[in-house]
């Protein structure tokens, strides 16, 4: 996006400066772009952007498939499906600075104490994260490979308004900690589990706790997260697990190439695919540390359903089984048993690709177990290393909270 004066940008603002925290959206003079503003903190972004005040609607889910710009605090209960296909675009999330939104700052968040930009910023699993403290915001800049020139643009256009009003991060006592040692997850669980696109709220959480599920599915890294994030922190982590739930670690990064769903996708050539793999591997493991777990955990890949391209899919696979194993960690691949399990399964003795030690398999036949069915003989992936999604984007209620999910079925165990 093109820089434009300060001039020109003020002789289009609206002449009355709304109440600090009220959203404004004002067309500029330059086709095509619109002024944002949110807390006296404004930025410039295309026309074509969703834009959607939290504050007005706490419910709306915060996802970034379609660009958007969110202001303001996702509410306790959203209204997101449990998975999205497609992938992430671009987007951010602009939020008052106080301490519940504190206790999201993470290592890397960036702080400012003026609008500038975020040519200093570092990006982090495809975020840039900052505090702007002369307006008293947080801002969540998402972003893939494709997109983050664009995002770091949009940042460079932001100014202060008369309705901004000062907050240090540090002045916010979060009361949070991180549990001592690494989480080893899944750990040895043979129970139910479910999985949903966001990281739930701690009101959730905990009335969810009255559910038959004993883990949680979290999307811990990857570019094509679509998603909203900004709850998942060590914190969040710790307190989950200190509460009893064991976890189910998801990466969804490079899809596969014959898929047109997405536009980040791995290499056709299964040499490059593999180096992808180990990359991608890499990149998990330092999200998952990160986040409070450890060596011994296992990492799972999304790999969508497909149609063709076997060779690079099982190259980026062999990729991210090798990597993360070099590391210490368990892999795992979750992908639609029709595409990615069959495949696998088909070549499990073929001495040209490395197995992933866990498999995941979608097959939306109701029953909570790990038989796989047509898609995978039984005597592969055995001896806790099954994971079965046996419904999908499904509404279900638990202590007066209602959350779209995924179900699951565990049967794994923790490495000696």
């Amino acid at each position: 996006m093109a820089r434009r004066s300060k001039r020109l940008l003020v002789a289009v603002i609206a002449a009355v400066v709304p109440a600090a925290g009220a959203v404004t959206v004002t067309a500029l003079a330059d086709p095509g772009t619109r002024a944002v503003s949110y807390h006296g903190y404004q930025v410039e972004v295309p026309d074509s952007w969703r834009v959607v005040d939290l504050d007005a609607d706490p419910a709306a889910c915060v996802r970034f498939d379609t660009p958007a710009v969110y202001l303001g605090t996702p509410g306790d209960v959203l209204d997101c499906p449990a998975t999205i296909s497609g992938g992430r675009t671009a987007g951010l999330v602009i939020s008052a600075l106080d301490r519940e939104t504190a206790a999201t700052a993470t290592a890397d968040t960036a702080r400012t104490t003026t609008a500038a930009g975020a040519g200093g910023v570092a990006s982090v699993n495809h975020r840039l994260h900052l505090a702007v403290e002369d307006a008293g915001v947080l801002v969540s800049a998402v972003h893939t490979s494709r997109t983050e020139g664009q995002v770091r643009d949009i940042l460079d256009t932001a100014r202060l308004t008369e309705g901004a009003e000062q907050a240090r991060l540090d002045s916010f006592d979060t009361g949070q900690a991180r549990v001592a040692a690494p989480i080893v997850a899944p750990g040895t669980l043979n129970d139910n589990a479910f999985d949903t696109c966001t990281a739930q709220s701690q009101s959730t959480m905990d009335a969810w706790r009255s559910s038959p599920f004993q883990a949680v599915g979290i999307y811990t890294s990857g570019m094509n997260r679509a998603c909203g994030q900004d709850l998942l922190t060590p914190e969040w982590v710790a307190t989950q697990f200190a509460n009893g739930w064991q976890f189910i670690v998801i990466h969804h990064g490079l899809e596969a190439p014959c898929n047109p769903r997405y536009d980040e996708v791995f290499s056709t050539d299964p040499a490059t695919a593999r180096q992808q793999g180990v990359d991608e591997a890499n990149a998990a493991v330092e999200a998952a540390t990160a986040l409070g777990f450890g060596a011994g955990s296992a990492i799972y890949v999304d790999i969508e359903a497909y149609d063709g391209c076997t060779d690079a899919v099982l190259s980026f696979v062999s990729g991210w089984a090798e990597g993360l194993r070099a590391a210490g960690w368990l892999s795992g691949m979750y992908s639609s048993g029709a595409s990615g399990v069959a495949d696998l399964c088909a070549n499990y003795t073929n001495d040209q690709y490395t197995m992933p030690d866990h498999l995941w398999f979608a097959w939306w036949n109701g029953r909570a177990d790990t038989d796989s069915g047509q898609y995978c003989p039984a005597d592969q992936f055995t001896d806790g290393r099954r994971l079965h999604q046996y419904t999908g984007d499904t509404p279900e209620t638990h202590g007066g909270v209602t959350v779209n999910i995924d179900r699951d079925f565990l049967d794994v165990r923790a490495p000696a």
